[in-house]
């Protein structure tokens, strides 16, 4: 395995730097996820858009204030020079209610060359589930 996952991207490294992804965020921990993004990153999620680690971090500290037992599986959908396409799901319990959701999306991600994420768009529907339906 290359130690150093820089584009152009290979089917190891495009792997490898979704697993990388996968491991930070379900960290939950905002200062970890946010060395993975550039400065000025620019971000859109869902109806949100944003730029930069200050606001990551921001975005990030909200949402799993309001999202309990927050546990994620993305998958690689492609990738080609300095870009990867991802699928994913994640189940968390809203904190206000109790109710349980399951979560699905669609990442696209363009890197620098130092491999930093310069552009997220993520599109993410949420449906509720009951406890016992959780399959992570």
């Amino acid at each position: 395995m290359a130690t150093q996952l820089l584009p152009p991207f290979t089917e190891e490294t495009a792997r490898a730097k979704v697993q990388f992804a996968e491991d930070a965020w379900n960290s939950r921990d905002p200062e970890r996820v946010a060395l993975a993004y550039s400065e000025d990153s620019e971000w859109r999620n869902r109806d949100q858009f944003f730029k930069g680690r200050a606001a990551i971090k921001a975005f990030l500290r909200e949402k799993w204030s309001a999202e309990d037992h927050y546990k994620l599986k993305k998958e690689l959908w492609a990738f080609t020079g300095n870009r990867i396409s991802v699928a994913f799901f994640y189940e968390w319990k809203q904190v206000e209610t109790g109710q349980w959701f399951r979560s699905h999306g669609n990442e696209q991600w363009e890197f620098d060359t130092d491999g930093l994420m310069r552009r997220r768009e993520s599109s993410v529907n949420d449906i509720a589930i009951k406890e016992e339906e959780r399959r992570l």
